[in-house]
């Protein structure tokens, strides 16, 4: 019978949290924000402060937007560096909310762990379908595709493209770093007794951070076939007898985790202070265009 690692999610909590509680912080994380009206002035105002929960969906996730703007420099030292900015950035209130959604759809996977394990692995059609994930969705083959299209940028002089496969890359770095750190934090016994690092799914958690990066570069267009895949990979280790459904849908939320960090917009959380009589009060503000 399967063991789910709780810990893990705990260790992903204590890594994603950082940020978030932070002493700066005036309210309460689940709490309202006062409204605060502004003067009445004659001059024309494009933008308008609009106060949201700190928690809002939509500041925590953000609205779908363009593509991440494209950095000036591209070459190996400014990846390097970039990835290095992209370990900082893993402590926020957005991964803390996909570790959050991750957990709790694995723990409700949990319990269908070891009838779905015993239907599928004896299940011929279901081993010959999904046969070519574990090839696909192997480290050495995402990153051989994400340093192809690196270097075809970089050869052809495309900043985009070459930014592209840098964001590929990095995503798949943070989330290899992600997955192995929680494979021997939580020690879960593979389904074939093979060795105590099943959870998460690596071969979910890869592929879901090259689809982010895609999704994050192409819009719905790119994200369909990507996440398609990626979903196609990642249940692809059950027939093969190397993961619980509940691995695969954890490691999934790690690679998004992986994919949003590299290709976020914003560089913090929009939330400025502003002194009201009485004391302070902690505004979110979001301009519009």
């Amino acid at each position: 019978m399967s063991r789910f690692p709780f810990r893990g999610l705990g260790v992903v909590a204590v890594m994603v949290w950082g940020a978030v509680a932070t002493p700066s912080a005036q309210t309460s994380l689940f709490g309202e924000l006062p409204v605060i009206e502004l003067p009445q002035t004659n001059e024309n105002i494009t933008t308008e402060p609009k106060v949201r929960s700190l928690f809002d969906f939509e500041q925590v996730l953000g609205q779908p937007a363009g593509p991440p703007p494209t950095p000036r420099h591209t070459g190996i030292k400014a990846m390097v560096k970039g990835l290095g900015t992209d370990v900082k950035h893993l402590p926020s209130k957005q991964n803390l909310f996909l570790a959050g959604v991750g957990g709790g759809l694995a723990l409700a996977a949990h319990p269908f762990d070891d009838n779905l394990q015993r239907y599928l692995v004896d299940n011929d059609t279901a081993h010959n379908f999904f046969k070519l994930g574990e090839v696909l969705g192997e480290s050495p083959t995402l990153f051989g595709a994400a340093a192809i299209v690196y270097a075809v940028g970089r050869m052809q002089d495309q900043p985009k493209v070459s930014h592209l496969g840098m964001d590929l890359i990095q995503s798949l770095a943070i989330s290899e770093g992600l997955t192995q750190t929680l494979k021997y934090t939580t020690r879960r016994e593979r389904p074939d007794h093979s060795g105590k690092n099943s959870f998460p799914s690596g071969h979910a958690a890869d592929t879901f951070a090259f689809a982010t990066a895609l999704e994050r570069h192409f819009g719905w267009r790119g994200a369909i076939p990507a996440y398609a895949f990626s979903s196609y990979v990642a249940l692809s280790r059950l027939p093969a007898n190397r993961h619980w459904l509940s691995d695969a849908v954890f490691g999934s939320a790690v690679g998004i985790i992986a994919g949003r960090t590299v290709t976020r917009r914003d560089r913090g959380l929009p939330v400025t202070l502003a002194v009201v009589p009485g004391g302070v009060a902690v505004m979110y503000v979001r301009r519009q265009q």
